[in-house]
This record gives C-alpha cells, structure tokens and sequence, in this order.
C-alpha cells in the first residue's frame, strides 16, 4: 500500500492509545483469521471505525467496502488488518529485545558496583547504603521545602557576592538565536531551548557578582534568515534595569557572541552541525582567550579572567564544550534538555524505522557519544525534574544514581573514591519572569463593569471562550495542551462528563492549539479533536465545554486570568509530563493545579503544594480531585495562596541564585601557570600571548628522564602519596627558582629571542602524526615532510611538532634509527597526547624536557591507582576468556606507562574487545579517561579524559599563542583510535593518501557512529596528497605557501 503514509500513524495510535471510546465494542484480539470467524469488515466498523476516530482511515474503509468487487474489497480491508497484526508482531519483538538489553545492562551495572565495592579499602557507611537524608527529600512527597522570605534571602546572598567579577560562558550552537523577536517554533531547532539560554544569559548578566556572560552560537549569514543572525556580537538589554549592579564596566553585561563555523552562508540543521563542532571549538576558545585578557585588563589587575564555568546546553554544545573545558582547564556544566539515549528509546518502540535508520537521520550515536563525554568532564549537570535524573540520565554508561550517592558519601567523609567520579546532578527549574503578573483578585460577579477603570474592557480572548457556555459564571476548570494521545485530554472530558456533581458546579475549558479545519490537521492531532467531539456529544456536555479554534501567544495570559477570576482551577492531565511550565504559569495567576503524578509536576507540587496530584489513568481520582478544589472554597483559597507564596522559587533571580550558588561552590580551575606568575617578565610585546609566562618560568628546565619520570614501579603503585610529593616539591622549585629564590641553579646566558620555546616564534607549524604499521614506513614518510619545507625549515620560519603513541624513549631510539637530530623538531606529543616534550636549549638538560604545566592541565579526574586496578583486572578476565594454552593476550607494559598514561602491550588485537566496549566499562566503575587503540591495535594507551594529541595542540595556542589557522597537521587515511580529532578544527590537514594501518579499517568499523558524523569531507582545511606526490604543492592548496 505504498504511498500510505498515514496507515503507519493511525496503526500506531490503535496500539498505543489502548481501549477504544465504546468499551461495549472493544475486542482484545489482533488476530487476522480466528477461529474462521473473522470478518474484515466488521473488525474495521466495530473495532476501528467505531473505535478510533481516524479521517484518513474512514475515507481508505470507504473506498474499500464501495469496490464492487467482494474477493478485492475484502483483500483490500483483509490487508490493512494484517498491517494492524504486523505493527503488533514489531512492537512484541522489540519490547523482548528490549528487555533482554536491560537485563544485560542491569547485570553489567551490578558488575560495576560490585567491582567498585571490591576497590573501596574500607566499609560503606550507613549514609553510603541508602539514600542521604537530601536525597529522600527528592523521592517522597511528604517532605516539604522550608518557607523562606525571597527577598530578604536575596539580598542577603546579594551583599555577600559584592565584588565577585564572575565571567561565564553558555553555549548553545542550533536554532536561531537573538535576543529580541525570537522566531519561536520556526523550525524543530528553534524552540523551547533558544528562549531559555537567552533568557538565562540575559538574567545571569543582572545578577549581582557576575561582570560578563557570553553566550556563545553559531553566526548565520543566510539569505534564508534574518541579517540578524550574522552579526558578531549583540548586547542582551536587562528586563529589570533597576536591579542592575553600580558596578558596570566597559565590556559587563550579557552578549550573544555568534561564532562563525560549518558551512558558510548556509542554514542547517542540527544533525549536520556534528562534523564542524571542532571548528567551533577553536574559535570559541579564541574568543575566550580574548576576552578574559580584556577583563582581566578591566578589572583583574591585569591578570586574565577565566570562565568561573563553560555550560553547554544539548548534546553539541555539551561536546564542544567539554573539549574548551580541557583546553581551557575551567568547569563545565551541562544541560541535557533533550536526551538522545531517551529519544532512541522512543523511537524504536513506535517500530517504524530500524536504529541504522533512526541513526541516519537523527545522527542520535554521535549525539549520544558527545552526551557521554560531557557527562564525564562536567562537574555539575543540571536537570529541571527528578524524572530526568532517575528515568533518563540514569540510561547512560556515566551515570549511575546508586554509585553517585555512595560517592557522595565518601566525599563527605574526606574517604577516596580511588579515582571514582561522578558529576553531581542538581534540580534547578527552570526561571520565569513575574514582574508583569498581577494575580486577578476579583469574581466574575465582577466581570460587567469595573469601578477603577469603567472604559476598560475585556479580552477578546474572553468572549471567545464564554461564548461556549450556557453558564459563564460557573468556575473554569482549564486545559492548555495541544491535542496528542500523551496530553490524555480525552480522559479529562470523560471525568467531565461522567461526574454530575463535578459538570453542575463548573465547566471545562480546552485549549488546543489552533486549527482552521479538522481535515488539514495531523492525523494523531484530528483524532484526538474528534474523540473530544464525540464525547461532548455523549455527554451532552454543550454549553459547558468550550474548545476555541484559535488564540495567539499573547492570549495565554488572559486565559490564565480569566479561569483565575472564575475561581477555577488548572489542569494537566498527561499520562507523563517532563517538567510542566504550564503549571508554574498558571500558578503565578493564582490558579490551583491538579496534575498528573508522573514527571515533573511532582516537584513542583512539593514547592508550591498549590493543588493535588492525580493518577492519570484514573478517571475517577481525576474527577474527585477536580470536584473537591471547585466545591471546598476554603482549600481553594490555601490552594491559591501557597502557590502565590512559593513562586518565587521559580523565578529567574531565585533560579541564578541557586546557579551561582553552586558554581561558586567548584574548586577553582584554570591555567596553572597563571596562578604561579606573580613576578614573571613578561616579553615579546607583539605576540598575542604577552601575558603568558615565559620559558625560564617554565618546567621545560626540570631535569627528566626519557621515561618521563615513572620509570620505577613504585611511582606508579601508590596513588597519591609519592606522586603527589613529588609533584609539590617540583611545583615548590620551580615556583622559587622562577622568582630568583634558588641562587645555586645558574640561568645561563640565553639572548631574548630564546626566552621562548622555539615552536612559539614560529610563522608556521607543522605536525607529523602518522600512525604507520612500522618504524621504517614512518621515517621515510617524515623525511619527505621536512625535506618538502627544507628552505623554510632553514630559515626558521616552520617549525615541526611530531605527535604520536610512542613514549619518549621510543621516540629517541626511533630518531636515532632514522639519523634524525631531537633539534629538527620543536615539540614532541607522546603517549597519544598526555605528555608534551620539547626540545632542550641546554645540553646539561638532555634532549628533550618536559612540560609540566601540561600534566597539571589534563590530569582532571585522572583516575591513577583504582584505574590501574581496573585495567589490569579487565586484562585478566579478557586472557581468562579468550587466551589459548594460558597464553597473555593483553598484558600492562610497565616500561612504557608514565604517570598520566598506562599502556597495555596487546599480542591478538582481534581478540580483544573494540575501543567501545572498554570505554564503556570504565564509565560504569565512574572512571573517567580516554581509552586509545594505536600501533595497528598491538597498543592500548589508557590517558586522562581531557588528553589527547588534538588537544595538545589546542594547549600549545592556549600556553604559547600559537595560530591554529597557520598549523597544518600531516595525517594518513586511517590511524589510531583517536584519529577523527586530527582532522576536524581551524587547523589545516593534509592526508597522505596510502598511509594507514593494516588493522585501522578494523578498529574504526567498531565505532558506533560512521566517521562523516565527526569529519567534514567538503572542508576547505583538508587536501588529500598522494604520498610520492609533491607535498609543497598540497601546502600551497592550503595557502600555507605561496612560492
């Protein structure tokens, strides 16, 4: 029945929905033939026709039963039953495979909790076996906030953040976003979200101790759009000017700053923003890197003032900003709004497409994957119910609420967690402005004149609605919800019309949405319209329902005020709802609520405790609940008086308060270098990085060994104790020969223009990061990269940066195999991006010294000892499962783990389980790192979460002020695992076509996402250049050259 496209959604409704109206014709079977006395005609009249008010499949059984032909009219209506019984057969198979799916995770979960349980050195306490007594407060409806005065509370938090310059960064890159006329629903891009940042970052700018916020967005420059949305920066002018701090300076307030990446001139949706997210990430990092010199000229003495916190709001911006998190070493925070492990559930339960198409369309494992990163990096998440927490995030691999509260409790008690983290999840609802709500104190005795104002008149709104009812003095029960099967409205007219009591006392306003004819609606949506019709009719209920065909956004504020004024109450009957903003609103006009138990509305009845909560599935509870607000005057009243009380808890003031208040509350994160520069020299006035701490300050003059100072074992079998003194004594040193304190180290008699690493006074870098099957393949391949820029090399005017998964002392039995000098290459990136070396400008330091300033920059949650734990018990169960003849298939190289890398030596890379699966088991034990297949799958390289060989380079502009946009990376066509990060972002890439690993293809097919959904291949940043091809030819394609 090709073309048929609504056959899929009135099958999907008959399944979902349940019951039909008439239960004196429901009928439990799907079977096609039963028992021989099947009829298709009459299961479509009496079981669909009758059942469900479906248009379209009035109009198909019409023309079916009107063929003159029996054996095809019966063939026709026969065939839309067997789509019925099909859809059902889906639905089954696929709640089976579903189960078996949470059985499995279940059991993986327990594994993790138990091997968590193992690690932990002492017993849990009582506080670590249950919920804390904070946490009970969030599942049970008995406890109640405390009253407290909103605005003696303010003020009092309000003085004590006086003289706090907080700077705070919010991203959100899809839709369209301004600040003045948002084109709210436009498209599925540009909704609910775009109002909420923008409201968040322009209330955050008002708050007191808050000097700049930034939200960050993607600039469009479209003829499709407005020119709006192409301008750089645009101002958020304060709601509440009065409110505004003294303390306002040159560059305080809250900006929309539009970040220009992806494809230029061109609108797209949010599914293929994936492949550019590292573009934004440079740019936002520029722009930040920009902006904290400016205030901290402004008002840091001259000291940069980082983000206090970068929150990314979605899955993309989550992931972008997660990856300016480690570049930039400060806090993140996420919100998930919409999440994809939620949405892919959703989606595979309606049966219509399978999850390789609902991942091409929906790109939903790359979103997911991004939801996992942020996940592991951000130090808080916030959500708006606890709905969200315990039936959604619980739903990914990094969170687990049982081990997060067990966490908790070991941090209380100052206990390790033995490299265990967990970001803390914090409700916050979202705010509201209630500075133009005037809650309506009258009666509608009161509604024909108005002795204040005799000329003003009512709404337009008003009499569109009081025109249905035959008695417009009786209280308004009111409804806002557009008509879909999951708003449950239907339920709603049937409590109506079956309670006598309840229809003499009041009448029933629906509210959905705007029609012009029931034909041009949705299916799902004209079904619904035309149950509410069939049942008013049942019931008889004319005159005292009403169900206008439109009103404006600008309405909902009189309709609120108009159901206020009739003493009625405000409904939501969905048989689940996410948060409930509609229940907020009305409350603010004075309105009770009844509302379904399932979701938000729980929480926001445990704050406002302005009505009663309903099961809605029952039609009974719904009508009592209904019945005893409109008749019990007295609890009317408290009903209404609570909910005015308690408002303010939801406002945007009391939303930022709890925001900052739990931001201030991080440990503080930013460049070290910055904190220890008390007395530097700055030099080199014309570089962009002026301010950063030159190299004699640096620990590039720390005496190392080529194993990078973890070459013992017992440096690496004690988590804390001798690393963590050994780092203090260094950082002590170091602090105290930076300001002259150590007169027995000499300085040498280094000219100004070596203050500097040599890669910082570079017009162009180079970095070299092929990921070859063997050491000879990789020295010829290098040897042609610095023979094609010899001249410049000569000249000093390009510099070379070799990054690879190799350790230091590989990296200097590997020069010396190939005859190349440590001196042709400025930097070197081992370990696949934990540890960063450069070349020595002395000779009694050896060749190559390392950067400690890296290590304190990436080591965030690095896991150490109880990480190390885990992974060598995984090694033990991956050779106890698939190792012949006691064979060690994986197995820990001491000898090339460093501090901040544990590397495992693999004999069988096809034995051993894909990148994926590692990756997900460590996110279950709370282990947050970055797993690495490298060298052809022989090598495991286990590093921090923030590390890697991108963000190497991203810490090199952050320290150095080296340009991205004149750095050209030199790639293979495939490589390690973390290969996808070389190719995206402002720098330039050339692919060496031909060189790649044998086993690369191999590793990169287990990913869960197909590579184009993190690499754009249309970028102008990318050449491919045949490996025996002129390598300057490619350089001047990407006008890196220009002889």
């Amino acid at each position: 029945m090709a073309g048929n496209d609504w056959v899929n959604s009135y099958l999907e409704a008959i399944l979902d929905v349940g019951q039909p109206l008439d239960d004196a014709h429901a009928r439990p079977s799907l079977l096609l033939r039963e028992r021989g006395r099947f009829t298709p005609s009459r299961y479509f009249v009496e079981e669909v026709i009758t059942g469900y008010d479906e248009t379209d499949l009035h109009k198909s059984w019409a023309k079916a039963v009107a063929t003159r032909s029996t054996q095809e009219r019966n063939t026709r209506l026969e065939n839309m039953c067997w789509r019925i019984w099909n859809l059902a057969r889906q639905k089954k198979q696929h709640e089976e495979k579903e189960a078996k799916r949470l059985a499995k995770r279940r059991l993986e979960r327990e594994r993790g909790r138990r091997e968590v349980t193992d690690d932990m050195s002492e017993e849990f306490s009582e506080g670590e076996k249950g919920d804390m007594v904070s946490d009970v407060s969030t599942h049970g409806a008995k406890t109640r906030l405390a009253r407290i005065n909103s605005a003696e509370s303010m003020e009092i938090w309000a003085n004590q953040q006086k003289g706090n310059k907080l700077y705070l960064v919010l991203i959100s890159l899809h839709g369209l976003i301004r600040g003045e006329n948002m084109e709210l629903g436009r498209d599925s891009d540009t909704g609910g979200q775009v109002k909420y940042v923008v409201e968040l970052a322009r209330a955050l700018g008002s708050m007191p101790g808050v000097y700049r916020v930034d939200l960050l967005t993607r600039q469009v420059s479209s003829p499709d759009v407005d020119y709006s949305y192409g301008e750089p920066t645009e101002m958020l002018t304060p709601r509440d000017s009065e409110n505004l701090s003294d303390e306002m300076g040159e560059s305080s307030g809250a900006y929309i700053v539009r970040i220009p990446f992806g494809p230029k001139d061109k609108y797209i949706p949010k599914e293929l923003l994936w492949p550019h997210i590292a573009e934004f990430v440079d740019g936002a990092m520029s722009h930040i890197m920009q902006m904290s010199s400016v205030l901290g000229e402004q008002v840091g003495g001259g000291k940069p003032i980082w983000p206090s916190a970068i929150h990314g709001h979605y899955a993309d911006a989550g992931d972008a900003a997660a990856l300016l998190s480690g570049a930039l070493n400060v806090p993140m925070i996420l919100t998930g709004h919409s999440l994809g492990r939620d949405k892919l559930e959703q989606l595979l339960k309606q049966g219509r497409l399978s999850k390789e198409e609902i991942n091409s369309t929906y790109k939903i494992m790359r979103r997911i994957e991004g939801e996992e990163l942020a996940v592991d990096v951000s130090e808080m998440v916030i959500t708006s119910t606890r709905q969200e927490i315990d039936e959604q995030w619980r739903l990914y691999d990094g969170f687990d609420p049982i081990l997060e509260r067990k966490l908790r409790a070991r941090i209380k008690r100052n206990v390790s967690c033995y490299g265990r983290f967990m970001p803390r999840m914090v409700k916050i609802p979202p705010g509201m402005e209630f500075n133009h709500i005037v809650p309506h104190d009258g009666d509608m005795e009161d509604a024909d004149g108005n002795d204040e104002h005799p000329t003003s008149r009512d709404p337009p709104i008003w009499a569109e609605i009081m025109r249905f009812f035959s008695n417009s003095r009786k209280p308004m029960i009111l409804a806002l919800a557009r008509p879909d099967p999951k708003k449950n409205i239907t339920t709603l007219v049937k409590a109506f019309g079956e309670c006598r009591p309840l229809r003499e006392l009041a009448n029933l306003a629906l509210i959905m949405g705007n029609r012009d004819g029931i034909d041009e609606m949705s299916s799902t949506s004209s079904s619904v319209l035309l149950s509410v019709l069939k049942l008013v009719d049942k019931y008889d209920l004319y005159g005292q329902v009403a169900y206008p065909k439109h009103h404006k956004q600008s309405d909902v504020p009189d309709i609120y005020r108009l159901a206020a004024k009739s003493k009625g109450v405000f409904i939501n009957p969905a048989f689940i709802e996410p948060f409930g903003l509609t229940l907020i609103e009305a409350a603010a006009y004075g309105l009770p609520m009844v509302a379904t138990q399932n979701g938000g509305p729980v929480d926001i009845h445990r704050i406002l405790d302005n009505g009663l909560l309903v099961d809605p599935h029952d039609q009974q509870s719904l009508s009592e609940a209904l019945l005893k607000l409109v008749a019990d005057k007295q609890l009317w009243a408290k009903c209404r008086q609570n909910g005015l009380k308690n408002i303010h808890q939801f406002s945007w003031p009391e939303h930022c308060k709890t925001y900052l208040s739990r931001i201030t509350s991080f440990k503080p994160r930013h460049p070290q270098w910055q904190s220890d520069d008390d007395d530097g020299d700055n030099s080199e006035p014309e570089s962009p990085s002026d301010s950063l701490r030159d190299i004699q300050d640096l620990s590039l003059n720390l005496r190392f060994s080529f194993d990078g100072g973890s070459g013992n074992d017992g440096s690496m079998n004690q988590e804390g104790s001798s690393s963590m003194d050994r780092k203090s004594k260094i950082e002590a040193a170091v602090l105290n020969w930076s300001k002259g304190k150590d007169s027995s180290r000499k300085m040498g008699s280094l000219e100004r223009s070596e203050k500097f690493p040599a890669v910082r006074r570079r017009k162009y870098i180079a970095v070299i990061a092929l990921d070859f099957d063997g050491e000879k393949d990789t020295l010829a391949a290098t040897r042609r990269i610095l023979e094609a820029v010899e001249k410049e090399r000569a000249d000093g005017s390009v510099g070379f940066i070799l990054s690879t998964s190799l350790k230091i002392s590989e990296i200097t039995s590997f020069l010396a195999s190939g005859g190349l000098n440590p001196n042709d290459f400025d930097a070197f990136v081992c370990n696949s991006g934990s540890d960063l070396y450069y070349t020595s400008l002395s000779s009694e330091d050896g060749p190559f010294v390392v950067d400690f300033y890296y290590h304190s920059h990436v080591e965030y949650r690095w896991g150490g000892e109880g990480l190390r734990k885990t992974l060598i018990r995984w090694a033990s169960s991956v050779n106890e499962k698939r190792a012949e003849n006691d064979e060690q298939i994986v197995t820990l190289a001491e000898h090339l783990s460093t501090d901040y890398c544990y590397t495992f030596a693999v004999k069988k890379p096809a034995a051993v389980p894909p990148v994926r699966e590692l990756r997900k088991l460590l996110r279950i034990q709370a282990l947050r790192c970055h797993v690495v297949y490298s060298q052809n799958g022989t090598r495991i390289n286990v590093i921090p979460v923030l590390a890697s060989r991108v963000q190497a380079l991203r810490y090199l502009f952050v320290r150095w002020g080296i340009d991205l946009a004149k750095m050209v990376v030199f790639v293979g066509e495939s490589g390690d695992t973390d290969y996808e990060g070389l190719l995206g972002g402002l720098h330039k890439s050339v692919v060496l076509e031909g060189v790649s690993c044998s086993a690369s293809n191999a590793l990169h097919t287990n990913r869960s996402y197909p590579l184009t959904d993190v690499i754009s291949l249309e970028s102008n940043n990318v050449v491919h250049a045949p490996l025996d091809s002129d390598i300057r030819d490619a350089l001047k394609k990407l006008e890196l050259l220009n002889d």
